[in-house]
């Protein structure tokens, strides 16, 4: 997930304002233009989208202000929340749950959510960001995965994982629901070594 040089080099308008930083720019060209907000680059990015991308809180706030939409979604299904968890961005993501993110939007091509992605990549403050906003703890993604899931199989089996595996359990993840070959969250960290996690789960009643 990402935003190439050359994508940038060829936006005009709010997405180039936004991409280069220039929030006077930003605010005049909104005011100009009320829709200009929520326009779209080729890829269905809104100017919000750039601002997460670019980590910038500050014009992030000043769109959300003007009237971004903060659960649009591109065109690979990708929102603002999601952005930010992927990037490990907690301002941006406390933003974006503020102004009224849904942390519950299906989104990226595997049907997952940003409390999947988060889960997948270690992001320990992310996840229990996502979890005290009420994000779904179970959601199956098309690869047949949970966010608890994801902290394994996708995982390091080191302690941001773990830490994330944690939180999930302790927020009432179901620990037994298998993936899509019918394997259990405890067997495949039993498969991988992950003596702490196996710990845990067994802790919390997870069934080989």
């Amino acid at each position: 997930m990402c935003i190439r040089d050359r994508e940038i080099s060829q936006y005009r308008g709010v997405h180039a304002a936004v991409a280069r930083g220039d929030i006077s720019a930003v605010l005049r060209l909104v005011q100009q233009k009320r829709k200009a907000v929520n326009a779209r680059d080729p890829h269905g990015r809104t100017p919000l989208m750039v601002a997460g991308y670019k980590r910038d809180v500050a014009i992030a706030t000043a769109l959300v202000a003007a009237g971004a939409d903060v659960n649009a979604r591109d065109s690979q299904a990708y929102d603002l929340i999601t952005i930010a968890a992927v990037a490990n961005d907690v301002p941006m993501l406390k933003l974006a749950i503020a102004s009224g993110g849904n942390t519950g939007l299906i989104t990226s091509p595997y049907d997952g959510t940003a409390l999947i992605a988060a889960a997948h990549l270690g992001h320990v403050e992310v996840v229990q960001t996502l979890i005290d906003a009420k994000a779904p703890l179970d959601h199956v993604n098309n690869l047949r995965w949970t966010a608890l899931i994801e902290s394994i199989v996708l995982g390091d089996g080191g302690k941001n994982h773990i830490a994330c595996l944690k939180a999930l359990v302790d927020a009432g993840a179901d620990v037994n629901i298998s993936d899509g070959g019918g394997v259990t969250p405890l067997t495949l960290a039993k498969r991988r070594g992950y003596t702490k996690m196996v710990k845990i789960l067994e802790k919390a009643g997870a069934r080989p």
